[in-house]
């Protein structure tokens, strides 16, 4: 496997309480990784803490990509190496739009001038398969978007990059079926051999479209389980309760 992002015995604290507890996750070059899990099991705390968000703070433990330490880089500088990240709830960004938003973004990250007739021509074809309005582009980014736009705009801002890792939070919360499905076709859109892809969900509804490698199990902190797609089933029908009961019976026989 050609490692893209290795999580070593990671612990976390956010507000002085401790969220991740020793997580350890390795993803390769063309794999879908789904985290599931409880509210409050740490899913969050860990796409925050690979782009090294301040409000969560690092107690011990590594987290590389592509073989460099990025444990205490900037979060600018993370995404500079290809690291993307949706939000579950995007913010509102008045007097910004999502034309320019995305053409300065672009730029921030390739560290190139952006040049301006092959960069709308890409938003407006991947804004057709998308399934978004055209006139978006104009408007002020999220401003009065509804939850299925604010989505299906993040997965453009995914095409638009095109890093070598991709983290959804939790990108198929709030959407409908129809939205679920083409977010599912964003990232098919996106995935190739040479990138990956992280989402953290604890619904199974956007994993139906899509060719998952490995499912993990997270549970207070720690990833209790890990099997392939056969586990989005179990869950589906069983929940997390028997990993919350049997976590440490887990860990010994492992």
């Amino acid at each position: 496997m050609d490692t893209l992002l290795k999580i070593k015995d990671l612990y976390v604290n956010a507000e002085d309480k401790e969220i991740l507890k020793g997580l350890n996750l390795e993803i390769g070059k063309g794999e879908i990784h789904v985290v599931m899990g409880p509210n409050g099991a740490g899913k969050s705390t860990l796409a925050n803490s690979i782009f090294n968000n301040p409000q969560y703070v690092k107690k011990s433990g590594s987290i590389e990509f592509e073989g460099e330490d990025i444990t205490n880089s900037k979060t600018d500088e993370i995404a500079r190496k290809g690291i993307f990240m949706s939000f579950q709830s995007p913010e509102e960004i008045p007097g910004v739009s999502v034309e320019n938003f995305l053409r300065f973004a672009k730029s921030k990250v390739t560290q190139e001038p952006v040049k301006a007739f092959a960069f709308r021509k890409e938003m407006k074809d991947y804004m057709t398969k998308l399934k978004m309005n055209q006139n978006y582009a104009k408007r002020d980014l999220n401003v009065g978007f509804s939850g299925g736009e604010k989505k299906k705009n993040e997965i453009l801002q995914l095409l638009m990059l095109n890093p070598k890792l991709a983290i959804l939070d939790e990108t198929d919360s709030g959407l409908d079926v129809d939205a679920v499905k083409t977010v599912s076709e964003g990232i098919k859109m996106f995935k190739n051999s040479e990138n990956s892809v992280l989402i953290i969900t604890h619904n199974a509804k956007i994993l139906n479209e899509l060719d998952i490698d490995y499912v993990h199990i997270l549970v207070d902190g720690k990833i209790v389980k890990t099997g392939g797609s056969e586990l989005v089933g179990q869950i589906e029908q069983e929940g997390f309760a028997q990993y919350r009961v049997g976590e440490e019976e887990y860990e010994e026989e492992n």
